[in-house]
């Protein structure tokens, strides 16, 4: 049966989302083992020990439909972060929120403003409405052109997206500018903030987003506990909006998406305050470190505030440390050819990433 007729049109010219190579998947195709996976931005320190033992806790109960409503999670996150509960949308990563947005607010004719490159899920959910993804290139510093951006909204304009800190370039906007870019932008345009690596931010300017919702109701920012709480594999993301912007939101929602074990988890991780210091201090160091051995060999790296680093390299880097067993982003796809996008790992994890990087860049002719 052919459905190439049949499809919408603006779904069969979407490309798929590719994610990172999976270390298993190396493993099996070199024959080797001990394959280091430095493409996906994940905790190399892994979950908090509390995350780890309420999903065994759970376990037990997984006959059982979650708390569609992720009460006791809405609950201390309110508390922590001092917003109402209503103000609080969940989602199974803040892919899904992404998609509540985009079906919520976007329709065939309407436009969305995202930076590029930037996360390549904003003009996959823009298109996959029927909608135009207005894409505004990044300035020569690899970060928000927000005056640009500014420029590109229009009557069409609904919704627009902000990575903060930025992926894939781990760059980041202050907040005098931020707070500029929002004051002009018309009221009913969504501003999405999306933070997943706001626990990772050094600078000291970074902007209190929480406190630009209490002005601008129109905005939504969206957390994740995937990347600095270590719980990527459960998916679990909310958002932080005005109450009649999340109202939305929770109408489009499907029920149940965020399971029993990822709420419970997600919770554990949240009272577990060493866990968080830790794993900042460590890609804090991870960050200096390898800002310092990378640059000594040449390499231009850019300033992150996340929890990887983009790096210009020669062109096949990315290729002879996938047979090195060393897994990163290359960043073709987003129009940076000749860059990779590294995670920043333990200590160890880091040494091997250069000594790596060393072989190849010293060999190369």
């Amino acid at each position: 049966m052919k459905l190439a007729h049949r499809v919408k049109p603006h779904i069969a010219a979407l490309r798929p989302y590719e994610p990172g190579k999976p270390a298993e998947q190396l493993e099996r195709e070199l024959g080797i083992a001990g394959v280091l996976k430095l493409a996906s931005n994940e905790n190399p320190l892994g979950p908090s020990p509390r995350a780890v033992e309420a999903i065994r806790k759970a376990a037990e109960e997984v006959h059982l439909y979650p708390d569609g409503s992720c009460h006791a999670l809405r609950r201390a996150l309110a508390a922590r972060l001092g917003v109402s509960e209503r103000a609080l949308v969940f989602g199974t990563g803040s892919d899904e929120i992404l998609e509540l947005v985009a079906k919520s607010f976007l329709a065939p004719g309407d436009q969305a403003v995202h930076a590029w490159p930037s996360f390549a899920m904003y003009p996959i959910v823009i298109r996959g409405m029927g909608a135009e993804a207005v894409a505004v290139p990044l300035d020569a510093r690899a970060v928000h052109d927000l005056e640009a951006m500014l420029a590109a909204v229009g009557e069409r304009t609904r919704v627009v997206f902000l990575c903060n800190p930025n992926n894939p370039t781990g760059t980041s906007v202050g907040a005098e500018a931020l707070e500029r870019f929002a004051r002009a932008l018309p009221e009913d345009v969504v501003l999405v903030i999306d933070e997943a690596y706001v626990e990772y931010a050094r600078r000291p300017d970074f902007p209190d987003s929480l406190a630009l919702v209490r002005k601008r109701a129109s905005t939504l920012v969206l957390r994740t506990f995937s990347k600095i709480y270590g719980l990527a594999g459960l998916r679990v993301g909310y958002g932080i909006g005005g109450e009649e912007l999340v109202s939305y939101l929770e109408r489009a929602r499907h029920p149940f998406t965020v399971s029993l074990p990822a709420q419970r988890a997600a919770l554990a991780a949240l009272d577990d305050r060493e866990h968080l210091e830790r794993s900042r201090r460590v890609n804090a160091e991870g960050a200096a470190y390898l800002e310092r051995e990378l640059g000594a060999l040449g390499l231009e790296v850019w300033p992150t505030d996340a929890n990887f680093l983009l790096v210009r390299v020669r062109p096949g880097i990315a290729d002879a440390l996938l047979r090195e067993g060393i897994i990163v982003r290359p960043m073709e796809g987003f129009g940076l050819a000749g860059h990779i996008r590294v995670t920043i790992g333990t200590p160890e994890q880091n040494r091997r990433l250069v000594e790596a990087v060393r072989r190849l860049w010293e060999g190369a002719p």
